[in-house]
């Protein structure tokens, strides 16, 4: 089984009012991992999973291709250790 991580990621670009964070949502609960998609003020959304390193990688690939909604400029991961206690995933 995969270790467990915490990926931290702001994306930017064209990200608000395109669907983007329930898209984000719906990828994330499709890969079992738990956290959220919020708007950031200045334009970017971040994005909080926690799971299995793996599927979060593959989250990460997911955010900067061509399949996420709207226009994607740039992500920026962070990656930590998992904290536990995030309970699904959600669009804030």
């Amino acid at each position: 089984m995969a270790e467990d991580a915490r990926l931290t990621a702001r994306v930017e670009g064209l990200v608000q009012g395109v669907g983007f964070r329930m898209a984000v949502s719906r990828q994330a609960i499709r890969l079992g991992l738990s956290g959220w998609a919020a708007n950031l003020a200045d334009g970017s959304v971040e994005v909080v999973a926690e799971g299995p390193r793996d599927r979060c990688q593959e989250l990460l690939g997911w955010l900067a291709g061509d399949d996420a909604p709207g226009w994607v400029k740039e992500v920026t991961p962070r990656w930590d250790a998992a904290s536990g206690g995030l309970s699904g995933f959600s669009a804030r």
